[in-house]
């Protein structure tokens, strides 16, 4: 494990290759698993104040599925999540002209329609974090739906945390990732 100011990464995030392969998983992230995307609680102000801006970029069901539910839900253990679509895909998400599921948020900000990039869990996949009171941890959440990314990742020489780059900046800022990477790879020097 590796100690960086008040977050503990798991050896994982340092040991296992990863490179998104959406050509392969055609974005299944965004469909599977029993809720939508993690928010943290400074996104749910964001989505209230972005969505007139993002709403246009969304599949008419998603647009359907966030009138009748909101723009995000509040799940049993009192998280929130992205909105889904009869309990599957995000309610954010759109597929391409490749059928591949792309984040409509995402679509927005790269049209220069909005800041707000994407949710951080979604930025930030295959890490998930989980909050404690003094600290976080960031695992690497393995997933079968994940393995062509492995694969790719192993091909290409790329790490979780190199892919990762950009997030964990967006996220811990840029001293932070130095410090990981100083960590990380000053180690295997020595």
């Amino acid at each position: 494990m590796i100690i960086i100011q008040n977050t503990v990464i798991s050896d994982d995030v340092r040991d296992n290759f990863f490179v998104c392969n959406l050509e392969a998983c055609k974005g299944a992230c965004c469909v599977e698993g029993d809720l939508g995307a993690p928010l943290e609680e400074g996104e749910l102000r964001i989505l209230e104040q972005e969505y007139e801006a993002i709403k246009p970029y969304l599949t008419e069901a998603g647009r359907e599925a966030i009138e009748q539910q909101g723009l995000y839900i509040k799940d049993w253990e009192g998280d929130f999540s992205t909105t889904t679509i009869n309990d599957r895909e995000c309610a954010y998400a759109l597929y391409d002209e490749r059928g591949i599921l792309k984040c409509g948020i995402e679509q927005a900000y790269l049209a220069g329609a909005t800041t707000f990039k994407k949710p951080i869990s979604c930025h930030l996949y295959p890490i998930r974090i989980s909050k404690y009171e003094d600290f976080e941890a960031l695992n690497y959440d393995r997933w079968g739906i994940c393995n062509p990314a492995c694969a790719f990742g192993g091909e290409l020489g790329v790490r979780v945390y190199q892919f990762l780059k950009e997030p964990l900046i967006r996220k811990y800022g840029e001293a932070w990732y130095g410090e990981l990477v100083q960590e990380i790879e000053g180690s295997a020097q020595g």
